[in-house]
């Protein structure tokens, strides 16, 4: 019932009273019901009034944000990080892993995979108890550039914020390993209340659509790598997300390969599809939510790329994959002696920092093929850090 319809309501049942009253009825009782059934359906149509013009009740769910939020609270505990696997199907690296995690207390972190849809972790397919029964249920099909890939990683941070201990998030992918011990990086993240998200204007590749305005102004739009770590409240402000999701689903897509078939077609579509959603999502996100004073803008995962021409496309940037011969004591010492990033596009200087303190920039690496993670293995990166190099 509209306010309208209310009020038109209640100017009729007056006039009916008006009505009996001019006749002198004598009969009071039924004044009295007349009265009486009036203020009711006064009482009635501002109540409707009100419950129609009033904001929803929100029930709390698994993915509501005030539950996330409620579980921070509630926290006392010791932290824990969540390490986010991103894999294909299985995880190859899973024996350098394993070692990885054998020298930490179980009570300082907590693993989840997501894989391909039923995909299981067992004796069979991980070679790895720490990875057993950790894959997500409700795993997607994940398809390279498109908005599947930012889908899966909500996925792992909304499983993972089940878990009030959990105060760090760490996602990586399936070709991903460790420079160093447990204790080195776990010192190292929790010491810092910042989260670690490669960040930067993206000038060069023009993938922004204008189609996006005004929901994610230009202004706003960053590029960057999608192997972030987290804080609790910046994991909680990517699942709680839905505006800005469905804005790169609609307009952020994998731009397709050139087909010479296809001749002039080519340009439109070059044009209608002009993004990598995994490279540009959670950068633009937080900054849409004003979160990057809150970030050390660079990435913890170091990759090197290389440009090679391929059949689908002219050119594309690929990354350059560590075997056993090029992952020596030498080369990953080059990688852990990095102590800045330098951005371009705006001529930034990261220097690197946990805290305050300088550090050094990369904790982990990729893409390295099981050779090189056996030689990491062989050669004790994993093992104890020098503490000389913090």
């Amino acid at each position: 019932m509209t306010a309208k319809k209310g009020a038109a309501a209640i100017a009729w049942w007056r006039h009916v009273v008006i009505r009996w009253w001019s006749c002198k009825c004598k009969c009071q009782w039924k004044l009295k019901l007349l009265l009486f059934l009036s203020v009711a359906l006064t009482l009635y149509a501002l109540f409707t009034f009100h419950s129609r013009h009033s904001p929803p009740d929100i029930s709390f769910s698994s993915s509501s944000p005030s539950r996330h939020r409620l579980l921070r609270l509630q926290f006392d505990g010791v932290p824990k990080i969540a390490f986010l696997f991103l894999a294909r199907r299985n995880l190859p690296l899973d024996f350098l892993w394993d070692s990885f995690f054998e020298n930490a207390d179980v009570a300082n972190f907590s693993i989840y995979v997501h894989s391909a849809p039923g995909f299981v972790f067992n004796e069979s397919t991980s070679r790895s108890t720490f990875f057993r029964d950790r894959q997500l249920k409700n795993s997607i099909q994940v398809g390279w550039g498109e908005s599947s890939m930012i889908q899966a990683e909500r996925l792992l941070f909304d499983a993972a914020l089940e878990d009030p201990a959990n105060q760090r998030f760490i996602l990586l992918s399936d070709s991903c390993v460790p420079l160093y011990n447990f204790s080195f990086i776990y010192n190292y993240v929790m010491a810092s209340p910042r989260s670690f998200v490669d960040s930067f204007l993206d000038k060069k590749e023009n993938r922004y659509n204008s189609k996006m305005s005004p929901v994610i102004p230009k202004e706003k739009w960053r590029k960057g790598s999608q192997w972030i770590a987290l804080v609790r409240s910046h994991a909680e402000v990517i699942v709680d997300d839905e505006v800005i999701l469905s804005a790169f689903k609609k307009f952020c897509k994998r731009r397709p390969p050139v087909d010479a078939k296809k001749g002039k077609l080519n340009i439109k579509l070059q044009k209608q599809h002009n993004c990598i959603p995994d490279e540009h999502y959670v950068q633009t996100l937080l900054a849409m939510s004003d979160l990057e004073g809150e970030l050390e803008r660079r990435t913890l995962t170091y990759t090197v790329w290389n440009q090679s021409a391929t059949k689908m496309e002219h050119k594309g940037w690929h990354p350059f994959t560590f075997n056993f011969a090029n992952a020596g004591p030498k080369q990953i010492k080059e990688i852990k002696d990095i102590n800045h990033v330098y951005y371009e596009t705006e001529f930034r200087t990261e220097w690197c920092r946990s805290n305050s303190a300088l550090v050094p920039c990369f904790l982990f690496a990729r893409k390295f093929s099981q050779g090189a993670a056996m030689r990491l293995l062989s050669d004790g990166v994993v093992g104890h850090a020098d503490t000389s190099e913090v």
